[in-house]
């Protein structure tokens, strides 16, 4: 009797990583931007201190702060998957540099980032006139704010698009068909697609801890980097998306955990309020 004996496949290689030295250049280059964007945000946060709504700002001045405030939460996570993308698989470089084409991709990642803080703003326009007129509706917009983004964690729509975050090589390579024009600034557009469907909970509760709220920003910025990065990032998804329910169960009733939806009372109503 005849034997055949089949080999066992080869194991599947990984598509062209970087070499740890250029990795490392990529993550410098990104926490350099990142550093300044931090400097600024805490410079404004300072400045204009928290209240609920848009802080008597005018769209295009807000989403100014906000992409600030996206390049210093974001770019350090972000800094692998583009470098990863311009030098080891969207070769062609159609007549720009490197540096040229990582800006196309950052470019293409931030407008994702913006048309979402158009929602942001909407959403912070519509809910700071009710807590002005009525303090006990923001514990209750603050509620909604963590109940939803504790699903948001749950979902598996956080799953696939975090799978995608956490390894993203497999569709960078799909990238490569794309036709030349503008080819980066819509793979940079199509990954930042896949983060706001991965962060958008996390984003949400900036409504009741403050939208200029250095300390949860860094907080929250610190969860999205070990979420993409860290080898238990699943596993903290799921227990940032418990904390987030028990956090909206709470939030009608502890004040202290929505520092974003409360009012400023002069002088005469808080002496008031205390007697």
């Amino acid at each position: 009797m005849l034997h055949v004996r089949l080999a066992a496949p080869a194991p599947a290689r990984p598509v062209n990583l970087l070499p740890k030295r250029e990795l490392a250049v990529a993550w410098t280059l990104m926490v350099l931007l990142a550093v300044p964007a931090w400097v600024l945000t805490a410079g404004q946060a300072d400045a204009m201190g928290s209240e609920p709504g848009t802080m008597g700002l005018a769209l295009p001045l807000f989403l100014v702060l906000w992409l600030v405030m996206m390049v210093a939460m974001m770019f350090p996570s972000v800094a692998p998957v583009a470098i990863t993308w311009v030098r080891a698989i969207g070769r062609r470089t159609g007549g720009l540099t490197r540096a040229g084409r990582i800006a196309q991709f950052a470019g293409g990642y931030l407008l994702v980032w913006t048309g979402f803080g158009v929602l942001v703003y909407g959403v912070l326009a519509a809910t700071g006139p009710l807590v002005a007129e009525s303090p006990d509706v923001g514990r209750w917009i603050g509620a909604v704010a963590f109940l939803l983004a504790g699903v948001q964690q749950l979902s598996p729509l956080k799953r696939i698009c975090l799978r995608h975050c956490r390894d993203p090589l497999g569709q960078l390579a799909r990238y490569a068909r794309f036709r030349p024009w503008a080819r980066d600034l819509r793979v940079g557009a199509h990954h930042g697609l896949y983060c706001l469907g991965c962060c958008w909970g996390l984003m949400i509760v900036l409504i009741p801890l403050g939208v200029m709220n250095v300390a949860a920003m860094a907080g929250l910025a610190a969860v999205i980097f070990l979420e993409k990065l860290w080898r238990q990032g699943l596993w903290l998804s799921w227990a940032v998306g418990l904390a987030f329910l028990v956090l909206a169960g709470l939030a009608p009733f502890q004040d202290w955990l929505l520092p974003g939806l409360q009012t400023e009372m002069d002088p005469m109503t808080h002496r008031a309020a205390g007697a």
